[in-house]
């Protein structure tokens, strides 16, 4: 058994949350919402678990779409660490294939934690304690496993059978997973003394590589090349696509975990729930005398056990029982406890309907800030734009519009086909079809301005990029 140094964090924060919708959508998954933690979307807290010194700085695997938005979330949560750009969703087997191997290039005796961006862990402390005990064992060349002690028959969850114990403080031989239960079977595993799978994983990288090479070679290929051939993109790693995207899709619990022999556990001492519906979001919050949990402009006449939360207009309730409501500014959901896992069939019907709710938040993120549309007609669109101090907006032009910026908050820097001018609050800047413009925030504070374009056209494909500092030309 070797000694192990600094435990290198993977965290996957990859994922889309559409168990989650109407508040996680892709545009704006559950991981980087503060849906738990007001002040912290869950992708930080998970920073903040792994941050204490027991641990080295972490690896993010995430998908281009997010890569700033886990770039701000990681500052603003104070942790420096190295995000790794995958060019398409391959699941998890790829994800872990290359956390593994990019942490090896760190150190080939590494032992890695993998971990899940959207996970709600009350006690870090003894998650920190766990994942010391499950380090010990996967130096001796275990993939080790923290599994949960169920508090009800979830049939929500993975369950994991377990074997003799290993020679290692509350370790076990894992002797296999099972898949989702029905109720009864559920019931038959919480009396069998099974635990629920966390998806938390520890091992050696070497060990990691091994089982891939024997169990899922063509994922290990791919992502081999993947990372051998990436490119650094500002302050990403970005995968080589073509390489990648040879990797089959699988998770790599049917990849490796499923097949290798050298499984172990560890039981853990901490709660724990994936956040994976909005039932386990009202199991985790904090329930009133009538055994609501009630949100945001929120008002309920005889409601009892209801999650009722709004992050828009005032939304109220009378009469019902074991319910679900969520309201955004653009979407409204209602659904029994019983069906809140169905969330994510519900979406899938709404893309196939090709309605951008399903997938597109009002407020759409950028490097620089956030915009988000407030109206729109026939020929023309308002937008509210924050940019963060900083922040600078691309230089472009359009074709078929025309713009009137509005400074409500803060100081813009506004170039117009060269002219450099400075506009304060209630100053306003007017560009005219085809001019070249950029706009920057010099100031210390977030700078607000509401947009007014006018013209046939104003969707956002009539954005012609010229020079770019986040390096989107």
């Amino acid at each position: 058994m070797q000694d192990h140094g600094l435990i290198i964090p993977v965290i996957m924060a990859g994922g889309s949350g559409t168990r989650l919708w109407p508040v996680s959508r892709n545009t704006m998954p559950k991981q980087f919402i503060e849906i738990l933690d007001e002040g912290f979307s869950t992708f930080q807290t998970a920073l903040r678990r792994v941050s204490g010194p027991e641990f080295a700085p972490p690896i993010v695997v995430t998908g281009e779409d997010f890569r700033f938005l886990a770039a701000v979330q990681m500052q603003a949560a104070g942790v420096e660490g190295e995000i790794l750009l995958e060019p398409a969703p391959r699941d998890s087997a790829a994800a872990v294939a290359a956390g593994a191997l990019y942490a090896a290039q760190r150190d080939p005796e590494a032992i890695c934690l993998v971990m899940a961006a959207d996970h709600f862990i009350q006690d870090d402390q003894s998650f920190v304690s766990d994942c010391m005990k499950a380090a010990v064992a996967a130096g001796s060349g275990r993939i080790m496993t923290l599994g949960i002690e169920p508090t009800h028959p979830s049939t929500a969850y993975g369950y994991i059978d377990i074997g003799e114990p290993l020679p290692f403080d509350a370790a076990f031989v894992l002797k296999g997973f099972v898949e989702k239960p029905d109720k009864a079977r559920a019931n038959t595993y919480l009396e069998s003394g099974f635990l629920w799978n966390s998806g938390n994983f520890l091992f050696a990288v070497d060990t990691m590589i091994d089982e891939l090479e024997m169990h899922a070679p063509d994922v290990l290929f791919a992502v081999r090349e993947a990372v051998a051939c990436a490119k650094h993109d500002l302050d990403f790693l970005r995968l080589d696509a073509e390489a990648f995207q040879r990797s089959p899709k699988i998770s790599i619990d049917y990849a490796v975990m499923e097949k290798t022999q050298r499984a172990g556990v560890v039981k853990a001492s901490f709660s724990w729930s994936d956040v994976g519906s909005w039932d386990s979001v009202y199991d985790i919050k904090t329930a009133d005398d009538n055994g609501n949990v009630l949100e945001g402009a929120v008002s309920v006449l005889n409601t009892r056990n209801s999650l009722v939360l709004s992050q828009g207009p005032l939304t109220t309730v009378i009469g019902l029982e074991d319910v679900m409501v969520v309201s955004t500014l653009d979407a409204v959901l209602v659904a029994s406890k019983d069906e809140a896992p169905r969330v994510k069939d519900l979406v899938s019907s709404l893309v196939a309907d090709g309605r951008d709710e399903a997938t597109q938040h009002l407020r759409i993120h950028r490097p620089w800030g956030w915009y988000q549309r407030v109206d729109l007609g026939d020929r023309f669109q308002v937008k509210h734009i924050c940019v963060r101090p900083g922040g600078t907006l691309s230089l472009q032009k359009h074709h078929h519009r025309a713009e009137h910026w509005v400074v409500v908050h803060g100081t813009a820097e506004v170039t117009i086909d060269g002219v450099v001018k400075h506009y304060h609050e209630n100053e306003a800047a007017y560009l005219p079809i085809g001019c070249v413009h950029r706009m920057r925030n010099p100031g210390k504070i977030d700078l607000k301005i509401i947009e007014v374009q006018v013209g046939s056209y104003t969707g956002e494909d009539d954005i012609v990029r010229i020079e770019d500092i986040y390096a989107r030309v």
